[in-house]
């Protein structure tokens, strides 16, 4: 048996393999609305044999949407349609996951197929954005981003717990916090975006006091039996910015706080970055963090061949691999991944004629 396609148990969740789909929008909704796209894209993931699947970037309110075509998870009617989803997933043997999300001043954009441009907040669809300070994603974006108070703060810390809530209410069995690629907990901890001088800005300890206390947060309303991930960007890819080893004490804080694994991907704070993208880029991120940090992570970018997969978990570079566009190709890339590995693995009944 290969380790790729060896189960992992966290708390009280078993996956059947170490294959995840990672969160990819969309852009299908409206209103936060779950549909049968959704229903039909994972689905798929799910009879191709995935460990886990982990719903998209769902808005926990609906200014934290990136497009107003994002999938939402602010309200309680959205629960009835991502249950439909969650049902059928596990009636496949995948786990349902999903990533509870901010845009923060990435928020309030066009979908990237109309370009991604930011909307203004007098357009149609759009509304102006939140973050830690005042600055714009882009500096060539005239429309500057509101600054959270306290009580904005507090209420976005809510939101992630009733967003929680509702995944739990929704049958999910795993929740994913995203931290990563620039939107509202990264916009907090990276030096290049927040510039708060008052107990969320300045030092580390304050920097990353959000993503923690949102964690907590969380940690107390989803089940003890069930694991939380936490998505990061490990680093910024700037000298001046978040490093590795900035997210390697963070996610030591962040076990504390009850995180179970972190989910290490990069970049994202600040636009025109040169990042060394290529298969496999971003496996010493989280071999480093799982070494030093002793937290189960995942690993995601580029990752396309079984072996590839396989061989970054033998050699303790992490403990699940996250694929993105390798299963927009091929949805069935786990069946096809255990007989390139010499694995047996079940196939769907309905398939089994195209097993051999």
């Amino acid at each position: 048996m290969s380790l790729l396609f060896s189960p992992l148990r966290l708390r009280g969740v078993t996956l059947k393999n170490r294959i995840v789909v990672s969160p990819m929008c969309q852009y299908s909704s409206e209103d936060g609305f779950a549909n049968d796209w959704h229903f039909v894209h994972l689905g798929s993931r799910a009879v191709g044999g995935a460990g886990l699947i982990i719903l998209e970037a769902s808005a926990v309110e609906a200014i934290g949407r990136i497009t107003p075509q994002d999938l939402g998870i602010y309200k309680d009617e959205h629960v009835e349609p991502l249950a439909r989803i969650v049902k059928f997933l596990h009636e496949q043997g995948a786990v349902a996951g999903i990533q509870l999300a901010h845009a923060g001043r990435k928020a309030s954009s066009s979908p990237p197929s109309l370009g991604g441009a930011p909307i203004a907040p007098n357009a149609r669809g759009g509304w102006t954005p939140v973050s830690s300070s005042g600055l714009p994603f882009d500096p060539r974006n005239p429309v500057a981003p509101t600054a959270l108070d306290e009580a904005g703060i507090q209420r976005i810390i809510r939101s992630f717990a009733e967003a929680a809530d509702r995944a739990r209410a929704a049958g999910f069995r795993v929740v994913e916090i995203h931290g990563a690629h620039g939107y509202l907990l990264h916009e907090f901890f990276s030096p290049l975006s927040n510039q708060r001088t008052d107990r969320y800005g300045g030092s580390f300890e304050n920097r990353v006091r959000l993503i923690r206390e949102v964690t907590r947060a969380v940690r107390q309303r989803w089940p003890e039996e069930l694991p939380i991930f936490v998505r990061l960007s490990a680093t910024d890819w700037v000298e001046e910015g978040w490093s590795v080893e900035d997210s390697v004490a963070l996610a030591k804080l962040l076990k504390e706080d009850g995180a179970d694994l972190i989910d290490c991907s990069s970049g994202g704070a600040v636009p025109g970055v040169r990042i060394p993208a290529g298969p496999g880029y971003q496996v010493p991120l989280s071999e480093r963090v799982r070494r030093e940090a002793d937290i189960a992570t995942g690993t995601v970018g580029f990752i396309q061949s079984a072996f590839q997969a396989e061989s970054t978990l033998r050699t303790g570079q992490a403990d699940v691999v996250l694929l993105a566009r390798e299963m927009l190709r091929d949805p069935y890339w786990p069946l096809h991944a255990a007989k390139e590995l010499y694995t047996q693995v079940a196939w769907p009944k309905q398939y089994e004629r195209a097993q051999n």
